[in-house]
């Protein structure tokens, strides 16, 4: 078992799920932008790891981009070193298209949270060596209007088949990884790690999530997680 395979086998399940309206697309970066995000497994993924920080769904400027868990394009790029071709999603919003490395506005959730690993640890070897990164659920989800639907909004008819999946990726990447803990970036992927990992030998615990939409994390994201990691029981001293 790989990473590489848990993406795919999950990338397939989730092509074969249907939305209905309010939903009207749907963009699955494991397909389309599937180079990038396996060189970002290959490079980043070899566990085992202490902690596995796990966010919600991907940012349409940020994973919908460029495959890469809160990937905002300067970051990916600049940050973890990897660029790469990314094709389109069939069908594509034309207010939200995708432009891969060549889109120009910035995710703030994910320059907020790269920019934090940067600052905090200097180089991505020292972050990922301890740390790694993934996304709960891999879909973007988009009403007629280009807004953004999250996957709590779904119906259950809808939502359970996708949980049902994303629980069995993410039990199958912390048997790979072999974490000590599963900290939910946002309390939905704490609750959504609580429900996936039951049985598992993992603390679950969770930080601030660095949306621009939260007015904590507009004061200042980057130490409300540090403590937020601390009492946790992430020891962040170099």
């Amino acid at each position: 078992m790989s990473l590489q395979r848990i993406a795919r086998d999950l990338s397939r399940g989730v092509d074969a799920l249907s939305f209905a309206l309010p939903v009207a697309y749907v963009y699955n970066p494991l397909r389309y932008a599937r180079g990038p995000h396996e060189t970002y497994l290959k490079r980043f993924g070899a566990g085992p790891k202490e902690v596995v920080l796990l966010g919600m769904n991907p940012g349409p400027y940020g994973m919908a981009q460029t495959g890469v868990p809160f990937g905002e394009v300067a970051s990916v790029r600049d940050w973890l070193g990897i660029e790469q071709p990314v094709s389109r999603p069939k069908p594509e919003h034309p207010k939200r298209p995708v432009l891969g490395f060549d889109c120009t506005r910035s995710e703030v959730s994910g320059s907020r949270f790269w920019g934090w690993a940067s600052e905090r640890f200097g180089t991505p070897e020292r972050f990922f060596d301890r740390f790694f990164v993934a996304n709960y659920c891999p879909l973007v989800f988009m009403e007629d209007s280009g807004r953004n639907r999250t996957p709590n909004k779904l119906p259950a008819a809808e939502r359970e088949p996708l949980i049902s999946l994303c629980d069995q990726a993410l039990r199958r990447t912390v048997q790979l990884l072999e974490p000590r803990m599963v900290i939910g970036v946002g309390v939905y992927a704490r609750e959504a790690a609580r429900r996936a990992l039951e049985g598992f030998d993992v603390t679950i615990a969770s930080i601030l999530h660095p949306s621009p939409a939260s007015p904590k994390a507009n004061r200042g994201w980057a130490p409300l997680a540090e403590q937020d990691l601390a009492a946790a029981g992430v020891d962040l001293t170099p």
